[in-house]
């Protein structure tokens, strides 16, 4: 079929997507190599689609089907959307996604090169067309058009003119559609086919796989789902739609895994839906109001929601009983400062979920000896609070502590429990001994951001307080509010504050802090762990890894809001790295993605900042793509992923050609001085005879291609350091030595 006659079909309602496809997903980088196939007549695959009843099947869009029989495309969304919106001009009526990936496509005449519009390069060159305008008006006009502008000749104009038809021949060209059809065909064998077609090439998450069937006969199921996940991000929390679906199964089916969904009807999973968005927000607002932990940094346990999301359900949809409430919020603490969901989600889960259902009315009372039995001891100790980063999960609990008993603010003397603060409910976390006085005192990082160091207070006593070392800041707060300190278990022994008498604190400040929490876990819930393996006695494990100061933690979230702004996943901040098997935590990782920048088109990365190598090792074994610098990360993104590398690149280098790019990567990343670009070569006559690409007249070094490149060498060139583009991309190093050379001279 060829492909105008599929768009044609798009058009008038006898080809359409089904409700169960998941939404556009593909870059301009693909997009680009799609069309690049198509002009080089490259073979670019078949599709398959679902020939069925129109009435029978819900489809994607609001759009009017066909009636009678209508074809729904299983395979192949990403390609036919993609050619829809670059010929059309517009996305298709059934379009889910960011339509950014193929608009603006440009085609330039003379390299016959694919970009997508960069008016820097673009703007004051004719040779590059739009390919959307070509695909609606013809060659004709363009055509014209250059000939006017004096970019290319009568001679020119028949190669041109082949290119341009070439190109918009593209619409003609045949592709193979297999179909599938038949009274067999029934929903749920489609779906099967559907599951095992994709598979492989774009992934879809076991979620996504699930839901497929499900969104065939409930079309709005999928964005129900988001629109709970878009309401909880506004809140402070961000949730996946796989977490979601994992708490609608255990809620539906009594069971952990998304396979066993498949055997609800439409209506069940709806329900189930509607319970367990209002379950998942009586939690949060019971765990916030409870616990103090109202934002998703410290609510370390969400994955022990799904547990709890049943148990809720057994409770009537809400737990009257305060005894009963609080056995709950014990479990959920030692659930998640222990990680007991960190490894095999679903094999712990249904073990735990089995417990729940097998012990009811006593099943929370079950999971806690569950705990035990798998702990060895639930009881809290110093060393616990040894860690160094925030993405520690006894971060959390300092968090807490700080929440719900009587710490109070060192300026305002007030109670820093959530509903006592009003206006000052933000609080900041504050080094009780500042960094730079630990750095200059000698202190390595991971003493400086031990976790016994970090108080939280109001942001205006941050601020008072500044870089004074409490040897000094103390005395003022104990004589303004007497107890504000131990509030805050901070040891009162003075002889403990002086700064050489740091770790000292340290080990002190964890004991307070070990002594508070087994206080409140017994409040909620007495429980005897005088039973001990000798195993629990062991010293708790450092995890290495986590973000180290506030400047990396704001150099992060502005990359979280940059790719926010490209429309793509902001990352997880301190994402804990597990042992697959074990569940063990090997590394916390400054901002990763775990599924990928681009879910289901490629694995994860991260980026690590200032980390060790024993981190950067865990997460490469890991199978994460490892970044150290926010620019290469930002390089690659720009390149690889939105086929824009100039977006990324200062002004000075917005008119280079692409073969230069690497080139000025290479100025920024060593601090070199900036270029002029495009200097003018001229002899002895002031007759300008070549041009650079990259010059630094003051250094007299010059960079030219092969096209701006003077012959012969002008005088006016004595003394100058003269290199071709390639020779500097080659070694670059040669760029470095000259342009320093010349400094120093």
């Amino acid at each position: 079929m060829k492909i105008s006659t599929l768009l044609d079909q798009i058009d008038n309602g006898q080809t359409a997507l089904p409700e169960f496809q998941r939404g556009y997903v593909w870059n301009r980088d693909q997009v680009r190599g799609l069309m690049t196939s198509l002009y080089k007549r490259y073979p670019v695959g078949s599709l398959l689609s679902w020939a069925t009843d129109s009435s029978n099947v819900g489809h994607r869009g609001d759009q009017q089907l066909n009636t009678g029989t209508v074809n729904l495309l299983l395979d192949g969304q990403q390609r036919i959307t993609s050619l829809y919106g670059i010929v059309r001009g517009k996305p298709p009526a059934f379009f889910d996604g960011d339509e950014r990936a193929f608009t603006d496509l440009y085609f330039n005449v003379g390299s016959e090169e694919f970009s997508f519009y960069m008016p820097s390069r673009m703007a004051n060159d004719p040779k590059w067309i739009s390919v959307s305008r070509l695909m609606a008006e013809g060659p004709e006009g363009m055509t014209k058009h250059l000939l006017s502008s004096g970019e290319i000749t009568i001679d020119d104009l028949s190669a041109i003119l082949n290119r341009l038809n070439r190109l918009r021949d593209v619409r003609d060209i045949e592709i193979h559609v297999e179909q599938i059809s038949g009274e067999d065909k029934t929903l749920d064998v489609v779906v099967d086919i559907f599951n095992k077609v994709n598979s492989g090439g774009t992934k879809l998450s076991k979620g996504d796989l699930a839901l497929a069937r499900i969104c065939s006969t409930q079309p709005d199921a999928r964005a129900r789902m988001r629109q709970a996940l878009e309401d909880w991000k506004a809140q402070g929390f961000h949730f996946s739609l796989d977490w979601l679906l994992r708490c609608i199964t255990t809620l539906t089916t009594n069971e952990a895994r998304f396979v066993f969904i498949h055997d609800l009807d439409g209506e069940q999973f709806v329900s189930g839906l509607n319970k367990a968005i209002k379950h998942i927000s009586y939690l949060l607002d019971v765990i916030g109001d409870r616990l103090g932990l109202d934002h998703q940094q410290v609510l370390t346990g969400h994955y022990a929601f799904p547990v709890l999301v049943r148990h809720i359900e057994e409770q009537g949809g809400k737990i009257t009983d305060k005894a009963s409430l609080d056995a709950m919020l014990y479990w959920y603490i030692h659930s998640a400062i222990w990680g007991r969901y960190s490894g095999s989600t679903e094999s712990v889960l249904s073990r735990d979920l089995d417990i729940l259902l097998d012990n009811q009315p006593d099943g929370i009372q079950a999971l806690i000896q569950e705990l035990h039995l798998w702990r060895g001891s639930l009881r809290v100790r110093a060393d616990h609070f040894s860690g160094h980063t925030r993405g520690n999960r006894f971060y959390s609990l300092l968090y807490m502590l700080t929440r719900v008993g009587e710490a109070k603010d060192w300026g305002l003397g007030i109670t820093l429990k959530k509903n006592m603060l009003g206006s000052n409910s933000s609080l900041e976390l504050h080094h009780i001994f500042p960094k730079h006085r630990l750095r200059e005192y000698g202190y390595d990082r991971k003493q400086i951001n031990s976790l016994a160091n970090f108080c939280f207070l109001t942001k205006g006593s941050n601020l008072s307080i500044s870089n004074r070392l409490p040897v000094v800041y103390f005395t003022e707060v104990r004589r303004n509010y007497p107890d504000a300190l131990q509030s805050q278990w901070v040891p009162m022994d003075e002889s403990l504050w002086p700064i050489d008498r740091y770790p000292e604190f340290l080990k002190a400040r964890r004991e307070l802090l070990a002594q508070a929490t087994n206080t409140l876990l017994d409040e909620l819930y007495p429980f005897d762990d005088s039973y001990e393996m000798a195993s629990t006695l062991a010293p708790s494990r450092d995890i290495p890894g986590g973000i180290e100061s506030e400047e990396e933690e704001l150099q992060l979230r502005d990359l979280q809001q940059w790719m926010e702004d490209q429309k793509l996943p902001s990352g997880e901040l301190e994402h804990e790295l597990v042992d697959a098997h074990t569940g063990a935590p090997r590394a916390i990782l400054d901002l990763a993605w775990p599924d990928g920048f681009q879910p289901g088109l490629d694995g994860p990365a991260v980026l690590l900042l200032n980390e060790e190598s024993e981190v950067v090792m865990a997460a490469s074994k890991a199978g994460y793509q490892v970044f150290e610098d926010i620019d290469m990360l930002k390089r690659h993104v720009a390149e690889d992923i939105l086929d824009a590398p100039y977006a990324v690149l200062p002004g000075w280098a917005q008119h280079l050609s692409k073969d230069a790019i690497p080139i000025a990567e290479w100025v920024m990343d060593n601090e070199l001085p900036e270029p002029v670009i495009g200097h003018d070569v001229q002899d002895g006559s002031q007759t300008v005879v070549g041009s650079f690409e990259l010059a630094w007249p003051e250094c007299k070094v010059g960079i030219w291609t092969e096209q701006g490149r003077a012959n012969p060498i002008p005088e006016t060139l004595v003394g100058w350091h003269l290199y071709s583009l390639e020779e500097v991309s080659e070694a670059p190093t040669l760029l470095t030595y000259r342009l320093k050379e010349a400094s120093v001279t």
